[in-house]
């Protein structure tokens, strides 16, 4: 099986050693950011900015890295508001894709896309996590056992069930709703 050499191996996560760049662009919320030479950050590596804005407000921004874009420069997406960036700012790679909490405790949770609960439940017991980008399971892991995801939508149930375990997205046009 062939490795993507652009994405982080498992297990590196080396936020010790400090791997800063810069800030060089901001468009709307992609970030180009450069870095010293050799030490670009892997694709899907998350980075981090910590700062104070001109107000003395903190800064904290992640973002996840998308494209190598030469020149010692990536292109990342910012996975919260960036109130307050500004070129130049430090970046910090971390070394680590981003990863969420799994297992029992999540059941019944909202999280955001950083894995933060937004449920005002307080923090989630899980030791666990899991990058949120990963190889699909092999055909093996899969549960063989077949049961219907009930989307409590009598028609949808009834017209197109959805099979519990993989992912589904289910759209719907405003004002479609009683």
């Amino acid at each position: 099986m062939r490795t993507n050499p652009t994405t982080s191996p498992p297990g590196a996560s080396t936020i010790e050693e400090k791997n800063t760049g810069r800030i060089y662009r901001i468009i709307g919320p992609v970030l180009d950011v450069t870095f010293p030479p050799g030490k670009l950050p892997y694709i899907y590596n998350a980075l981090v900015v910590q700062s104070r804005d001109t107000d003395d407000k903190q800064i904290n921004v992640t973002c996840e890295v998308q494209q190598l874009l030469g020149n010692n420069r990536v292109r990342a997406v910012a996975m919260s508001a960036m109130d307050g960036l500004m070129r130049g700012m430090e970046v910090i790679d971390t070394g680590a894709p981003l990863s969420v909490p799994v297992g029992g405790a999540t059941l019944g949770r909202f999280f955001n896309v950083l894995g933060e609960p937004v449920d005002n439940l307080g923090p989630v017991d899980s030791s666990a996590t899991f990058p949120i980008h990963r190889s699909a399971p092999t055909f093996i892991e899969l549960d063989r056992k077949l049961s219907i995801f009930e989307t409590g939508i009598k028609v949808v149930d009834l017209l197109a069930p959805y099979r519990r375990g993989g992912k589904i997205g289910l759209f719907g046009g405003g004002g479609w709703s009683r």
